[in-house]
This record gives C-alpha cells, structure tokens and sequence, in this order.
C-alpha cells in the first residue's frame, strides 16, 4: 500500500524541481533580452559618444579653421614681385660723366653693380590697393613706391593714388625697369625727371575692361616736384597730366599708342639773381648770353616750370617677329642754375631760365620665334636751344653771364642685344655711343672738359636680369 505522505512529499519535490527550471529559463531570457538590448543600442550610444567627443573638439578646431581661412584669404590678396639687375660695365675714359647708371668714379673706366634690387608689394582688396617697393643696391636702401589707391565701386571708371609714385608724364617714366629694352631712360627724363617718381596725388579716369571706351586713360595729379626722397622746402605744388589711349586691330596684329603730357610747375626762388637768355650786343656783335634780373622782390617768387610733350607706340606682329617702333618729344622752360639743368631736390642758388627741347625713338625687332632681340635707340636733350655750337661760352662783361658746357646738346645712339633666357631671365648687352655738341669758345681745362671735341664717353653695358 502507497504512503499517502510519500507521495506528497514526492509531488512536492517534483514541484519544486519544475518551479527551479522555469527560474532558470527566465533569467536565461532575461540575459538574452539584455544582450539584445545592448547590441541593439549600442551604435547610438557610440555615435552619440562620438558626437560628444566631435563638439568637443569642434570647439578647437573650427577656430583654428577660421584663422586658417583668413590668414589664407589675406595671402592670396598679397602679391609679392620683384626683380635684381646685376651688370658689368666699360667706359671708354675712366672717371667720365655718365647717364648710363651714374658717372664713374676719378680713375675708374669698369665696375660691377647691382643697379637695382627692388621687391615690391601690392595688396588689393574691395577697389583699394597698397603698394609698397624699395630698391636694395651696394649703395644703401631707397623707397621706390609707398602709395594707396582707392577706385569707386560704382563706376569703376575713376581712381585716386595718393604718395610716392610714378610722376604721370610721358611713356617711359612708367615702363618699367625690368621690362625696357635699354638699361636707362633717356639722359632727357634723368635730368627733367630725376628718380622717376615723386610724392603727391593723383586722379586717374579709364573705363572698366567690359567698357568699349577702355581704351581711354586720363591722369591728373599734384606733386611736391622735387622727387620721391627729399622734403618739399617751397610749397610750390606741379601740376602733371597725361591723357593717352591705346587699341588694337581686330585681329591683334597691330597695336598702338597715342599720348599727350602737360607739365606747370615750379620752384622758389633763392636770390634775387635771376638769368634769362637774351640777345646781347658785343663789339664782336650780338651774342646770345644771360641777361641778369637783380631785383629783390623775385626772392621767394615761383620759377616757371612748364613741359609740353607727345608720345607714340605701334607694333606689327609679322612672320619674321614683332616689330615696335617708340617715340616721345618733349620741349618746354627749366629753371636750373649755371651748373646743372637737372630739376633740384633742395633749394638752389641763382636761377638760370632755359628753353628746352629733347626726344628718344626706340626701334625694337624680335628675330623671328627666338629668344633674341635687338634694339636700336637714339635719344637728344638740348638743354639751352636759344643758342648752339661755337656761340656757347663766348665771354660776356658786367654782370651778365656767358653759357657755358651746361649748355651743350648731348645726343645718344643705343645699340643692343637681348637674350630672354626663360620667363625670369634676361640678358643685355648694350652699347651707348655719346656725342657732344662742340665749341672753341669754352677753354679745354683737361681731357674730359674739352668741349671742342666730341668727348670720349661711351660706355658698355652687360646686364643679366632675374624677375619673379
């Protein structure tokens, strides 16, 4: 017979048993529902993390990012350019007088030079521009350029530039250095115009590129009239205006350009000496020689400084290479002194009032594709035309004055040979072959006074030239 409380305790026990196995089974799915749960959330926590960790960083970079931008921005806005012209030199007699990059030294017929290392800087941004160049030569550092420039945004036709730059005369003033032919302006421009700019103010009128009347381009200007590193000791102000246009046949075979200049202006007078050429009567005959005006009221008065100059340019791209013909005449009154007609930075002495007349014409052929050109150039500055030859230096009594070799014309034949290296070099070698006008009447102190002779002063140039 069964137990009644066997049995009882053994459905207990069973019960038990069953009860375990379900416990098991629910934790069982209770970890797999949490694996579950964690496989499934775990991208989001992670991207949500690594949004975290982003922010985070996104709080360091992004303004680094931004300076970076800027710093980017202001750089591609600069430009920076340049070039250096290095040269060897040989002058027919040592220590002579030189417009071909100065004169050479008492006992000296060669040297070696840098005659210009420039660097220049221009910043444009929103119809403005900086401009900032120096020259860096064996000779000490100069300012070349120091200038602003704003243009109006709304036409976009009219321009002011305001201190050191190119004085807005004439066409080779604002050639540039490294792109002329021959290695110096002409004796005519270093005398009227010495260093090439000055300081002061300019309006500039020229349409934009997208306007038809491009080609149009109008430059009036005030200046201190003394040159780019003086200070002004007159207050005197020189009007400068330059009207010019420049086209093109349709095909861009044939360029050319046309100019008109106008220079009034002066400086203060320092004596009350002043010398005006006259016709004056000698047992000899009549001479022209220099009357003086002594009365004291001229002291502080402006000397009369007046230009009247025109220039042309054209260019034929023919088969056989490009052809360009150049040419410029200026004439017009100098105020100078009995030594010099070059234009002062400082106050002068006396003043000597002459009319005055000079020119350049540039022949330049490309020899066919090559990278050779040759250049022909002849240049004259007459720097007193009222009297010529043999009458300069005749002597005068009294206070009147006789010309003297300040007076005499100068003429210059350049010849030349260009070698474009590649798009930064260039070689030059160049010859300047000078000739005086000739006079018996100024005594022969020495060698390279002797006026009655064409002097021998003419000088070999070899340049190479590196532009970025």
């Amino acid at each position: 017979m069964v137990n009644p409380q066997f049995i009882f305790m053994r459905l207990f026990c069973i019960g038990i048993k069953e009860k375990r196995t379900q416990i098991k089974l629910t934790m069982k799915s209770i970890k797999s529902l949490l694996l579950l749960i964690v496989l499934l959330t775990a991208p989001f926590a992670a991207a949500r993390i690594s949004a975290q960790v982003t922010e985070s960083k996104a709080d360091t970079v992004y303004p680094i990012l931004e300076k970076a931008q800027s710093d980017l921005a202001i750089l591609n806005r600069l430009k920076i350019t340049g070039y250096i012209q290095a040269q060897f030199q040989k002058a027919d007699t040592a220590g002579i007088e030189s417009f071909a990059g100065g004169n050479f030294p008492a006992n000296i017929d060669n040297r070696f030079a840098v005659r210009r290392g420039r660097v220049k800087l221009t910043y444009d941004y929103a119809f403005s521009q900086f401009v900032m160049q120096v020259d860096v030569t064996e000779k000490g550092v100069a300012i070349k350029d120091a200038y602003v420039s704003f243009t109006d945004p709304w036409l976009n036709c009219f321009a002011v530039t305001a201190g050191v730059m190119d004085r807005p005369f004439g066409y080779e003033i604002s050639y540039s250095s490294s792109s002329r032919e021959s290695p110096e302006r002409t004796r005519l421009f270093q005398t009227l115009f010495p260093g090439e700019r000055d300081l002061g103010a300019k309006l500039t009128f020229q349409p934009p590129k997208t306007s038809r009347f491009n080609f149009l381009k109008i430059d009036a200007g005030l200046y201190n009239g003394i040159g780019p590193n003086a200070i002004d000791f007159d207050g005197f102000k020189d009007f400068i205006g330059h009207a010019m246009i420049n086209k093109s046949s349709a095909n861009e075979k044939i360029k050319f350009g046309l100019g008109v200049s106008y220079y009034n202006g002066g400086w203060r007078q320092g004596t009350k000496y002043l010398y005006n050429m006259s016709d004056l009567a000698l047992s000899t005959g009549n001479v022209m020689a220099f009357a003086v005006d002594s009365t004291s009221s001229k002291v502080g008065t402006e000397l009369r400084r007046k230009y009247y100059g025109a220039d042309a340019q054209v260019s034929f791209d023919f088969p056989f290479g490009m052809t360009t013909l150049r040419g410029e005449y200026i004439q017009g009154t100098q105020p100078g002194t009995s030594a010099t007609t070059v234009s002062p930075s400082t106050q002068p002495g006396d003043a000597y009032l002459r009319n005055f007349n000079g020119g350049y014409f540039y022949w330049i052929q490309n020899i066919m594709q090559s990278k050779f050109q040759t250049v022909v150039k002849y240049d004259f500055y007459d720097p007193n035309t009222d009297v010529a030859g043999n009458n300069i230096g005749v002597k005068i009594s009294g206070k009147n004055k006789a010309t003297n070799a300040t007076d005499i014309k100068y003429s210059t034949l350049g010849l030349g040979l260009v070698y474009k290296w590649n798009s930064q070099v260039k070689i030059t070698a160049y010859y300047d072959m000078v000739t005086n006008e000739t006079t018996t009447a100024l005594p022969n102190a020495s060698t390279l006074k002797d006026l009655a002779k064409d002097r021998k002063d003419n000088v070999f140039t070899l340049r190479v030239q590196y532009k970025f």
